[in-house]
C-alpha cells in the first residue's frame, strides 16, 4: 500500500559555517565552503543559475563527533551534482541545487538543522550519517511533509512508524550478525568485549544487534560503555584483556576509534578490534598505519567494485583541495562517498518518477523507485522504506600499505 506524505523543493546554497567545504554553487558546479575562513573554493565554472530550479536537501554533520564521516558521505553527493546538475521534470530541465547544512553531529541541534532545510523549501532531503541525529530530525522533516532518503543511518528507528524516511543502506540487526558470524567463523571466538558510547543510538544499537547474534552462537559478551568527551580508553582495554576477550568489539564514532587504535597499540592489544561501517574511514587507516594492530570493519562498499566511479572521483578531488581536505588529505574512495552519490541519484529517480518538485508527489515515487547505483541494486520495502539489501563488505586495515585490503562480501544465512 503507497504512501504519502509532504515535500518541497531543493537548492545548492551554501553557508560559510556549514559543512566545511562541501557546498555548491548556484550553477549545480560545485563550490567548497571552508570551515575556518568561511571562504569559497569552487571547482566548477562559478555561473549563477537561471531558470528552472530544484533544491535537494543535505543533512549531515560537519562537525562533531561524526564531522569527518559526514563530510565524506556529502563528497560523493558534490560529485555526483558536479556530474549530473540537471534533471527533467515532466518534461521540464531543472537546475539541481544542494542544500547543504550542518547538524554538528547532535540530536540536541538536529531539528534546528532540520527546520533550515525546510525553510529553504527543499523537495527531498539526503541524510545523516549518525542514526541518532536522523531520528532526532524525523519528526521536523514529517510535519513539514518533506521526504527523506537516509544514506548510511543503520539503526532501525530511523524509519519505524513512519512513511517519509527512506534509507539506501543495511540495517544493523544485519550488520551484527554479519559481524558476531564473521567473528565466530574466522577467529573461532568465544568472548567478546563490546565497549559503546552512552546515549549514542547507532553505537548502542549495533553493540546490542552484535552481543544478540554472538551469544545466539552460543559465545560469552562483556560489556562497557563510556560517557560523552572520554577520550581516554586505556582501562576499557584492560579490562578486555583481563576478561580474556578474543574479539574487541567497539561501534563507535572515527574520533573515539581513533584514540583507541592509539591507546590498544600502546597496550599491546593482540586480539582483533572489530567495527561496523563507521570505521570505514581512513581516519582509521591513519590511526592504525605503522602499529600492531589487527582491525575489521562492515561496510557498503569496497574501493575497486566501480572502476569507473573510482577513477572518476579520485580525479575530482585530486583536483580540488577542499574536497581533497574533507577526504581526510588522500584520495581514499570511503563507502560513505560512494553511498552519497547513489542517494543523490536515488533522488533524482524519485523526482523524474513524481513528475513533480512538490514533496508529496516525491514521497509518493520513492516507494517505487529502483536504481542500480555503484553500491549495488536500491529499492525499497513496501512496508517500511528500507533498503533491500542482502550482503555487507568486510575489509582489514593493512597497517604497511595505511589501505584497505578486502576480506569477503558476506550476507546472513
Amino acid at each position: 500500500m503507497k504512501k504519502y506524505i509532504l515535500a518541497v523543493v531543493l537548492t545548492v546554497s551554501m553557508t560559510a559555517a556549514l559543512l566545511g567545504g562541501c557546498g555548491n554553487s548556484n550553477g549545480g558546479t560545485n563550490s567548497s565552503v571552508d570551515s575556518n575562513t568561511g571562504s569559497n573554493e569552487a571547482s566548477g565554472s562559478g555561473t549563477t543559475s537561471t531558470g528552472n530550479v530544484v533544491k535537494i536537501g543535505v543533512f549531515e554533520p560537519a562537525t562533531g563527533d561524526n564531522g569527518a564521516g559526514g563530510k565524506q558521505e556529502v563528497l560523493g553527493m558534490q560529485y555526483a551534482n558536479q556530474e549530473t546538475p540537471t534533471v527533467e521534470i515532466g518534461g521540464v530541465e531543472y537546475t539541481v541545487e544542494l542544500e547543504i547544512v550542518d547538524n554538528e553531529s547532535s540530536n540536541d541541534k538536529a531539528p534546528t538543522a532540520a527546520s533550515t532545510l525546510v525553510g529553504s523549501n527543499v523537495s527531498v532531503a539526503l541524510g545523516s550519517y549518525g542514526s541518532g541525529v536522523s531520528i532526532a530530525a524525523s519528526d521536523v522533516f514529517k510535519d513539514a511533509g518533506i521526504p527523506v532518503i537516509g544514506v548510511t543511518c543503520t539503526n532501525p528507528q530511523v524509519t519505524e512508524g513512519n512513511t517519509h524516511y527512506f534509507r539506501i543502506c543495511f540495517l544493523d540487526p544485519f550488520q551484527g550478525t554479519v559481524l558476531a558470524n564473521f567473528a565466530d567463523a574466522n577467529f573461532s571466538a568465544k568472548k567478546a568485549y563490546i565497549l559503546t558510547k552512552l546515549g549514542d543510538d547507532y553505537s548502542v544499537g549495533l553493540g546490542y544487534y552484535f552481543k544478540e547474534a554472538f551469544e545466539a552462537l552460543g559465545g560469552e559478551v562483556v560489556e562497557d560503555s563510556f560517557p560523552e568527551g572520554n577520550s581516554d580508553f586505556t582501562s576499557y582495554i584492560t579490562s578486555a584483556k583481563n576478561a580474556g576477550a578474543e574479539v574487541f568489539f567497539a561501534p563507535v564514532s572515527t574520533e573515539a576509534a581513533a584514540n583507541i587504535i592509539e591507546q590498544a597499540a600502546s597496550q599491546g592489544l593482540d586480539i582483533p578490534m572489530m567495527a561496523g561501517d563507521t570505521w570505514d574511514s581512513n581516519v582509521i587507516l591513519n590511526a592504525a598505519k605503522g602499529k600492531d594492530v589487527q582491525i575489521y570493519v562492515t561496510t557498503f562498499y569496497q574501493e575497486g567494485g566501480n572502476e569507473t566511479f573510482d577513477n572518476g572521483i579520485k580525479e575530482w578531488l585530486n583536483s580540488n583541495n577542499t574536497a581533497m581536505s574533507n577526504n581526510g588529505g588522500d584520495d581514499t574512495v570511503a563507502a560513505v562517498t560512494a553511498m552519497g552519490y547513489d542517494a543523490y541519484y536515488v533522488a533524482l529517480e524519485a523526482l523524474k518518477a513524481a513528475g513533480s518538485t512538490d514533496p508529496t508527489a516525491v514521497n509518493e515515487a520513492l516507494w517505487d523507485v529502483s536504481y542500480a547505483g555503484v553500491t549495488g541494486q536500491i529499492a525499497f520495502e513496501s512496508t517500511n522504506g528500507d533498503a533491500i539489501r542482502d550482503t555487507a563488505y568486510v575489509k582489514t586495515a593493512n597497517t604497511e600499505t595505511g589501505a584497505w585490503d578486502f576480506v569477503t562480501e558476506q550476507g546472513v544465512n
